[in-house]
């Protein structure tokens, strides 16, 4: 009983541990662009004031990393950084934390 007690302590240990750590992992590409999204309907976000598609596949990632379909962003535009595919969708969206919020935009 003892031993299962502990054994469940340390997995727990390390899924919080692993979680913490991936979410460390991110990585935003210097190419993407800043700006304030909110969801409108179904695959349509609006970024800065102007509606965009979302691609097939799109990626929607919160402040710890994880993924979250477009209905699962706030209501109030939310500051984000996000890269298009070649046909102008809405590809990849990444909301910032406030300490990546905080860091300028690199210039290209």
């Amino acid at each position: 009983m003892r031993a299962a007690r502990l054994l469940s302590a340390v997995v727990a240990t390390a899924v919080i541990a692993a979680g913490t750590a991936f979410a460390q992992l991110r990585s935003i590409p210097d190419d993407a662009k800043r700006g304030h999204i909110r969801h409108v309907r179904e695959m349509i976000v609006e970024i800065d004031g102007t509606q965009a598609r979302l691609s097939p596949g799109a990626q929607i990632r919160t402040t710890d990393n994880r993924i979250v379909l477009p209905t699962a962003l706030p209501q109030e535009a939310t500051l984000v950084k996000y890269l298009v595919d070649s046909a102008g969708m809405v590809h990849r969206v990444w909301i910032l934390t406030p300490e990546e919020a905080a860091k300028p935009d690199k210039k290209p």
